[in-house]
């Protein structure tokens, strides 16, 4: 089907654009298959928005017999409004929006169309493939193999080709143990900690159901993982109660009797149409502009997403300490595997690895741990905040997972070597983006539509010269110890950058961070009387809040920086 059929209107002149941060401007609006592109022709400004059709979450509408107007609710929480002239021409361009915004083909989607000028077709697609991972980590070798028993996906419908197990496993007995785990998911190793040889596994339920059922080959995986240790952990992110009532419907959990030498914690996570209707109410809660502040209080505390984020970065933590210091390796898994458990994983190879900080190593981490690894991203991020769809699939644990890498951000500024400025740039990428990589639900779903060899790589996209210097960290210092993050309600902010990103006061805040970044770069390129000139300028020109924020990040400078200021 082409695009042209869905578009009953192209063109409308003297359409009038407000859009959050600017002024009302006038101009010409166009649809293409892909785009909502605004021109504003008057050669003084020159205003031109580009906006992906697939950004687009809602549309709302309201017409007259001479002209209507369109709101539109994006992905990444920006407001649009659109005063059309002619009722007609609003309609038509209203339905052709809301339909070419809802397309599901994959096929059809723009990163099959997109074509970078700085991009060769050489290039390869991702950063690192489980056969290069496993070749990287020398002292794996000895215990861990590389697995090809689901090269053909047959096995597991949600894992890539390769996967690392332990030896002494054969591809036989995985498969077995694939039949006894929802969805195929066998535990498979995802981290291995070099100072203790400890390990993170991850994988999904055992299908023991109200029978009990047993799977030998199972209970010997998780034997040969600990080997001669006591103990090991099994961090389910249900509640004991939940994990129960798995049971009843052909779920489950492991057994003491079974699995003797290993511990099982439960620490209840929440995801699905909860954590859906979290960040909905969060949202709501940001875009409210009553001034009383009991009701936004409120609202924030009914949204629960701050308890959301806490719970994710208590509980990676407490997957952290289980390695780190009782030097136990652990096995992460929920239900299904390819959310909670993935985030839990995630961030907690965050905490222990240093070479995960670096702006390369995180994006390797993200490319492993969530787009090999199986997590759905065309049905979690089908949806934002505004859609007035039913919830379905859409669960937005990607966007919780970055929420709680910029907590660790902001308590650790010299730790990380990558900026706010890549997490926001993720988070706007993962509901709507130029490249291929968050794509379908799989890796087995991207090779059947040939995302890799049609579509661009986002994180190849960022580590170009070109980009990635203004998404890396000037003030980053590598640190061989894990970070241990507070997560103290009073620790915990609202990630402001993000979810107030369209508002006039984050505004400031982002040219302040901006400034002191481009001081932090170019102080030994100039001397520091012109450094401390321009902080006098600021200090003027910012608010009395900007200035708490400053001082605060002032006082994490480098030490060198700090002294010579």
């Amino acid at each position: 089907m082409e695009f042209s059929e869905h578009i009953k209107t192209a063109n409308v002149e003297d359409v009038v654009l407000q859009q959050p941060l600017h002024t009302s401007i006038k101009g010409t609006l166009c649809i293409t298959g892909h785009h909502l592109l605004f021109s504003d022709r008057e050669e003084e400004s020159c205003q031109q928005v580009l906006l992906l059709l697939r950004n687009i979450d809602a549309v709302e509408k309201r017409a007259t017999e001479s002209s209507g107007t369109i709101v539109i609710k994006c992905k990444d929480l920006r407001v649009l409004q659109l005063d059309i002239p002619g009722m007609e021409q609003c309609l038509n361009i209203a339905q052709s929006i809301e339909t070419l915004s809802c397309l599901n083909c994959v096929a059809e989607m723009y990163p099959f169309f997109y074509r970078p000028s700085n991009a060769s077709p050489q290039d390869p697609w991702g950063l690192s493939t489980p056969e290069r991972h496993y070749a990287e980590m020398e002292e794996l070798h000895e215990r861990w193999r590389l697995s090809t028993v689901n090269q053909d996906y047959s096995v597991c419908a949600s894992y890539p080709p390769a996967v690392i197990v332990p030896k002494a496993i054969g591809d036989d007995a995985l498969k077995k143990v694939a039949k006894f785990r929802q969805g195929g998911r066998f535990p498979v190793l995802c981290y291995y900690h070099k100072k203790n040889g400890t390990v993170i596994l991850r994988g999904s339920q055992p299908l023991t159901g109200a029978n009990r059922k047993r799977c030998l080959e199972d209970e010997l995986l998780l034997q040969i993982v600990i080997g001669d240790s006591d103990r090991g952990y099994i961090i389910d992110t249900r509640s004991a109660q939940q994990a129960q009532q798995a049971r009843m419907m052909g779920g489950g959990f492991e057994s003491k009797s079974c699995y003797s030498n290993w511990k099982r914690l439960h620490r209840h996570m929440e995801r699905g149409k909860t954590l859906q209707e979290s960040l909905i109410k969060l949202v709501d809660a940001c875009g409210d502009k009553s001034p009383n502040m009991d009701r936004w209080l409120s609202k924030l505390e009914n949204s629960k997403w701050l308890s959301h984020v806490q719970t994710a970065m208590s509980t990676a933590g407490l997957l952290a300490e289980c390695v780190e210091r009782d030097g136990h390796s652990v096995l992460v898994h929920g239900s299904e595997g390819t959310d909670s458990t993935l985030l839990i994983s995630t961030l907690a190879q965050l905490i222990l690895d240093p070479s995960c900080r670096t702006l390369e190593g995180f994006l390797k981490l993200l490319e492993r741990e969530f787009v090999q690894a199986g997590h759905p991203f065309q049905q979690r991020c089908s949806h934002s905040a505004f859609s007035h769809a039913r919830i379905q699939q859409e669960c937005p644990v990607f966007l919780l997972l970055l929420d709680c890498v910029w907590q660790l951000w902001r308590q650790f500024p010299l730790a990380l070597g990558f900026s706010e400025a890549l997490l926001l740039r993720l988070a706007t990428e993962a509901y709507a983006s130029d490249y291929g990589t968050f794509l379908c639900n799989s890796d087995m779903e991207r090779c059947a539509l040939q995302v890799k060899d049609k579509t661009h790589c986002l994180f190849r996209a960022l580590l170009k010269p070109t980009e990635r210097e203004q998404y890396n960290n000037p003030l980053y210092e590598p640190n061989e110890l894990a970070i241990w993050p507070s997560v103290h309600p009073q620790s915990l902010q609202l990630w402001r950058g993000y979810f107030l990103r369209w508002t006039q006061q984050t505004r400031h805040l982002e040219l302040v961070q901006e400034e002191i970044r481009n001081m932090v770069i170019e102080w030994g390129k100039i001397s520091m009387n012109c450094v401390f000139s321009k902080m006098n300028l600021i200090l003027v020109l910012i608010s009395t809040a900007c200035l708490e924020f400053m001082k605060s990040f002032l006082y994490t400078l480098k030490p060198k920086l700090r002294e010579k200021i």
